[in-house]
């Protein structure tokens, strides 16, 4: 798992829930988070090869017996074909964000070398700002947006943790 994965005490868990692709299932899977107090931080939703399933990727922070029954729960769902907790294990996890700053020309070099350092992309640079997507590590990208920061910051948009099993093994 990533670095700096524990605030507080509380673990940060990553959820991979396979499930399946019908009206309704976010609510009933949002409602067994919040039944049990725990807060989704991030969340991805996107379709599988099969088209009729989805895997959602759910980050929630807290004590892992709490969680435990959450993820018991999330597995008694009609809809719910597995439901797997990745913490500690041997997976790829990455975000993306879109930072968009407003620099200067004089600022310009500057910025970009911070992109360079983070392998970020420009995607977007006008006379007064640029658009940055940079992917990775959640510890990358909290290091990037807080260097980025010595620059007016006009706008972040973050997708949230995805994750895959490395290896042959499924997710």
């Amino acid at each position: 798992m990533d670095e700096g994965d524990t605030m507080n005490g509380n673990d940060t868990h990553t959820l991979s829930v396979f499930v399946a692709n019908k009206p309704g299932v976010l609510a009933r899977i949002a409602q067994v988070f919040a039944r049990r107090g725990f807060n989704i931080d991030s969340l991805v939703v996107s379709s599988t090869m099969e088209g009729n399933f989805s895997r959602m990727t759910i980050t929630a922070k807290g004590e892992a017996s709490g969680l435990q029954q959450v993820i018991e729960a999330l597995r008694k769902l009609i809809d719910v074909v597995h439901c797997v907790d990745h913490t500690g294990e041997d997976v790829v996890v990455r975000e993306m964000a879109l930072v968009k700053a407003k620099v200067t020309p004089e600022e310009r070099t500057e910025a970009l070398q911070i992109a360079d350092h983070f392998a970020a992309k420009t995607v977007d640079l006008t006379e007064s700002s640029m658009i940055l997507m940079v992917t990775g590590n959640t510890d990358k990208l909290d290091a990037m947006i807080k260097l980025m920061g010595k620059f007016k910051l006009i706008e972040l948009v973050r997708t949230g943790k995805v994750v895959m099993a490395r290896g042959d093994e499924e997710t």
